[in-house]
């Protein structure tokens, strides 16, 4: 068993332990999520990043309780929201803490927003369902929501339907839908993956602001570490499944530990490298991420990885403490 990151305190708002969330299918079962642990801090932006299909999203709908079961399932481990394992309650008490404790934003806002209904209607829902508004108080108050996010012509835009706003609309108005009832926790999964840069950096610029404003700890699963490292306080790195590095985001750019994260890294385009005559400084991850119907024995980048020994193709390393708050899944850091 992988340690956490810091000890428990009173402070800590959400804890995952040793999460496991499985798929099972005619091919065999995917474990997407096999044994994740991490925390998060009231006011911190967690952020959580790797390639596609490394568990980012699973993870977050594994919080919500929004797996869809069958084909996947929640196999073990406990999910903390304060004292409380979201894992143990009955359906009701999850719709509860849902929108109200933890709300989430998702990466297609028009995959998420009801077609048929408007804008205003779908976030006085909220409203409703959470805070017992009339019908009147609540669309008043999903004005207000609307300006606070900075949706011009708020009491117009209340009438429209998602089709009638634009991509940085909608997400803003999804950013709305969640907020609407203070929750602690923001889950954003990919919330400017569809968006031009523009539209980007005021999508991130109002979810700061938020978090400055209201104390509101996000959960950001990104695959871009420009954003990474604009934004976050701590990083989550994840691959096939499992965490394979975890550390506050000055040091885990200063002092890259595992192959893969620096792999990451050294993927980024960097302005001026060409102009500079370090255009061969850009490279690949080579390979691609393995089936999770067909792991590797050992560590789950070995057939990847530059620096792969003997034991990693043998031996599954676990996460282990390099520093006091710096943890890696690698046989090169072991102790």
């Amino acid at each position: 068993m992988g340690e956490s990151l810091g000890e428990i305190s009173n402070e800590c708002i959400l804890s995952i332990k040793n999460l496991k969330t499985h798929f099972f299918s005619r091919e065999g079962v995917a474990k997407a999520v096999d044994d994740v642990s991490f925390k998060l801090f009231p006011g911190e932006i967690l952020g959580i990043v790797g390639e596609s299909g490394c568990g980012k999203s699973v993870t977050a709908q594994s919080i919500m309780q929004l797996v869809p079961e069958p084909p996947g399932k929640i196999m073990g481990g406990e999910i903390f929201f304060h004292n409380r394992d979201l894992l143990t309650l009955p359906p009701q008490e999850i719709r509860k803490i849902r929108g109200a404790g933890i709300a989430m934003i998702f990466q297609e806002p028009m995959t998420s927003l009801n077609p048929v209904f408007t804008i205003g209607n779908q976030i006085s829902e909220m409203f409703r369902l959470h805070k017992g508004f009339g019908k009147r108080q609540a669309l008043e108050a999903a004005v207000e929501m609307l300006d606070r996010v900075q949706i011009p012509s708020p009491d117009k835009r209340v009438h429209e339907y998602p089709h009638q706003l634009s991509g940085g609309m909608r997400q803003r108005a999804m950013i709305a839908m969640a907020m609407s009832c203070d929750p602690e926790i923001l889950i954003a999964d990919e919330p400017t993956t569809a968006l031009d840069v523009t539209v980007q950096a005021q999508v991130l610029d109002l979810m700061l602001r938020l978090k400055q404003n209201f104390s509101t700890a996000i959960q950001l699963i990104t695959h871009d570490l420009g954003v990474i490292a604009e934004m976050a306080d701590r990083v989550v790195v994840m691959y096939a499944g499992q965490v394979v590095e975890q550390a506050p985001t000055i040091e885990l750019f200063k002092q890259t530990l595992h192959p893969y994260t620096l792999g990451l890294l050294k993927s980024i385009p960097v302005l001026g490298s060409r102009a500079s005559g370090n255009a061969g400084d850009l490279t690949e991850i080579k390979g691609m991420i393995p089936s999770l119907y067909n792991l590797p024995r050992g560590c789950k980048f070995s057939n990847r990885c530059p620096d792969r020994m003997d034991i990693c193709e043998r031996e599954e390393p676990q996460l282990t403490r390099s520093s006091e708050n710096h943890l890696v899944r690698c046989w090169l850091h072991r102790t």
